[in-house]
């Protein structure tokens, strides 16, 4: 199953660490979404920023 992730918050201020794993994930601006697949690497990402986005199931 993949992951449909969404940034919902703006980058704007964030440790960097955090701005490259939200681009690692495709991620650039508030409103981008992106399908990852379910894998550890992934939910390791989601987890690290998991404050500045959604996640639903795609």
């Amino acid at each position: 199953m993949a992951k449909e992730i969404t940034l919902s918050k703006s980058l704007i201020g964030r440790k960097q660490d955090q701005v490259a794993t939200a681009k690692a994930l495709g991620l650039k601006k508030v409103g981008d979404v992106t399908v990852q697949p379910d894998n550890a690497a992934t939910l390791g990402k989601i987890k690290k920023i998991s404050h500045l986005v959604e996640v639903k199931e795609a």
